[in-house]
């Protein structure tokens, strides 16, 4: 073997060293770590896009609903066929309250209770107890009343407030001529168990 084919093989062998240098130093360790953790960072992207739309959908679907709810259900709880309700309710009961006859006195308060709820149903009671049927037995009172007319002040899906305007007729046995008064009333309505009942019954 002579000099120069020595030199040669040193050359090849130098080359060799250098390339596996330099694939050692292309697959180190860091280099690794970080093509991994380069990769699942892009594959992580790609599934959030339906991820993404899902959410975008739940978060529709609960506006939707919270509309519905918050705006569609109490407006259709106050449309004009609630507001009807309302109005019958407080005029029958305004007529409830105004008539009465000493001879069916236990009867007329029962009938006027049942369209009463709350404070007002127990001051009521205790009003026509004590003053309303003694006076009706003592001088043979009886009231009759006729609503001439009536709006709706407020509707809400559970309470109203309506402006009743009526009049009553009164005869006793002092004075059997029936005498006449006109008045106005703002009955407050309140909704219980599906039934709007009377809370309040305040003339003006």
């Amino acid at each position: 073997m002579t000099d120069r084919d020595i030199e040669t093989n040193e050359t090849a062998g130098e080359a060799k060293d250098a390339d596996s240098a330099d694939a050692s130093v292309e697959e180190s360790p860091e280099r690794k770590i970080r093509q991994r953790r380069a990769r699942p960072r892009i594959l992580r992207n790609v599934p959030l896009v339906p991820v993404i739309l899902v959410l975008l959908l739940l978060l529709s679907a609960g506006a939707a609903a919270w509309m519905y709810f918050a705006r569609y259900q109490p407006n259709q709880r106050t449309d004009p066929a609630v507001a009807r309700a309302v109005v019958n309710a407080a005029s029958e009961g305004t007529v409830a309250l105004l008539s009465y006859s000493p001879e069916s006195l236990e009867k007329d308060f029962a009938t006027a209770k049942s369209h009463l709820s709350g404070d007002f149903l127990s001051y009521y009671t205790q009003f026509t107890d004590q003053i309303v049927a003694p006076a009706a037995k003592e001088k043979s009172l009886k009231t009759t009343a006729h609503v001439m007319g009536t709006g709706v002040q407020e509707l809400h899906p559970d309470s109203a407030v309506v402006l009743v305007y009526v009049d009553q007729s009164t005869t006793s046995k002092d004075r059997p001529d029936p005498t006449l008064a006109a008045s106005t009333v703002l009955v407050s309505m309140t909704r219980v168990t599906g039934n709007w009942l009377i809370t309040k019954f305040d003339p003006v």
